[in-house]
């Protein structure tokens, strides 16, 4: 996808403003002379998470299993209600590449103009926002169908996202609250505690669809994104034990691997992230030449956690102090993100943005494995998100 303009940024900015989830599609003048758009893997994981449409479960063959569904086109100052067609053309020897085809969209949109695809109410909605000015087209006099579109889907996703701000703005005007439990996961026990929300095993976000990530103000430098186990099947190493005990080291009377794996450069273990490009994996590497790559994850699976666990998410500033050995938190400011940029992911592994944890280690004879997690490097949150929202959780 080509590079945003001002202008383009600007109304993916109002869109955020006004907590609406988006994706986005640029047809290029190849694909308006054949009515053809590609369905890149943003698009159909984003339909898949709104439930509009699933590729995977969709046979071959435009006709015998192409799905028409109803849509509406925003474009210049006009709107157009169309079909919109979701296939995969069959293709020899495997399925074919997902397509989606919005009909007469060649005499509506420019090549290489961004399209915002929104979906409400089973509908999907296509909106040129190369053109089209959101923020002048919502603040104007006049009533049109983009504006009133606009104003009823923003307020039913605003809903959620303003019953958490109160309850997080009731839970700061506490002050310093005592931690549950000593330890690095405290501030986040504490909070969910707090709203009420049960400590259970699932992957899905934390409040009515938002993820909620707390995090103290002084403590690291990266941001926790996603936990996610490799494939052991497409893996030289078959489970977390056999790293620990080809890697491990002693450290205070205790067997452990505290380790953190980057892509630009190897640890002290002799270990780093690749990008296996033709194969669409992220790979673990040993510099010892009998092990080499040792563990395999599957990009798309990467990529399909972190649009699952980030479509919105609250990321939580705490302030942290000791009392009498106990440490209370201050929940303070909360930055609130949506859509995540996955176009952006394995350059941000490959730039080092994008680390992997995974601390392991073996006391009497027991072994503590708190999984693979996926970091994001603090400064770094702007690349991964689009423009967010900022509270102040305190007067």
């Amino acid at each position: 996808m080509k590079e945003l303009t001002i202008f383009e940024e600007d109304n993916l900015k109002f869109l955020v403003s006004k907590n609406l989830e988006y994706t986005l599609i640029q047809p290029t003048k190849t694909g308006l002379g054949k009515g053809i758009l590609d369905a890149t893997f943003t698009i159909r994981s984003f339909l898949k998470m709104k439930k509009y449409h699933n590729y995977e479960e969709q046979g071959t063959g435009a006709k015998e299993n192409g799905i028409i569904k109803e849509s509406t086109i925003f474009y210049r100052n006009e709107h157009r209600d169309v079909h919109c067609s979701m296939y995969r053309p069959k293709a020899k020897g495997k399925g074919g590449d997902p397509r989606i085809w919005f009909y007469g969209l060649h005499n509506m949109v420019n090549p290489n103009s961004i399209l915002a695809v929104l979906i409400h109410e089973d509908r999907i909605y296509a909106i040129d926002i190369s053109i089209i000015s959101l923020s002048a087209t919502y603040h104007s006099n006049t009533t049109t169908r983009l504006k009133e579109f606009i104003q009823a889907i923003s307020t039913a996703s605003n809903l959620i996202v303003t019953e958490l701000l109160i309850k997080l703005r009731e839970i700061a005007r506490k002050g310093f609250v005592k931690s549950l439990v000593n330890a690095d996961t405290g501030v986040g026990r504490t909070l969910e505690t707090l709203l009420g929300i049960e400590m259970n095993s699932s992957k899905s976000p934390d409040y009515k669809g938002i993820e909620l990530k707390s995090f103290r103000e002084k403590k690291g430098t990266r941001k926790g994104l996603f936990g996610k186990t490799p494939n052991w099947k497409l893996s030289k190493f078959k489970s977390r034990v056999e790293i620990l005990d080809t890697f491990g080291y002693w450290e205070s009377g205790i067997f452990r691997l505290y380790n953190t794996i980057r892509a630009t450069g190897r640890n002290a273990q002799g270990l780093i992230l690749d990008i296996k490009y033709d194969k669409d994996w992220l790979v673990e590497n040993s510099d010892k030449p009998n092990i080499g790559d040792f563990l395999v994850w599957e990009l798309e699976v990467l990529r399909s956690a972190l649009i699952t666990k980030h479509k919105e998410t609250f990321w939580i500033s705490t302030e942290s102090k000791k009392i009498d050995g106990n440490e209370y938190f201050q929940y303070k400011v909360v930055e609130h993100t949506k859509n995540p940029r996955v176009d952006q992911f394995e350059t941000l592994i490959e730039t080092g943005a994008i680390t992997v944890d995974y601390p392991i280690k073996r006391q009497n004879g027991k072994v503590e494995d708190k999984g693979c997690n996926f970091k994001l490097k603090a400064s770094c949150l702007e690349l991964m998100f689009p423009p967010s929202e900022r509270y102040d959780l305190l007067p």
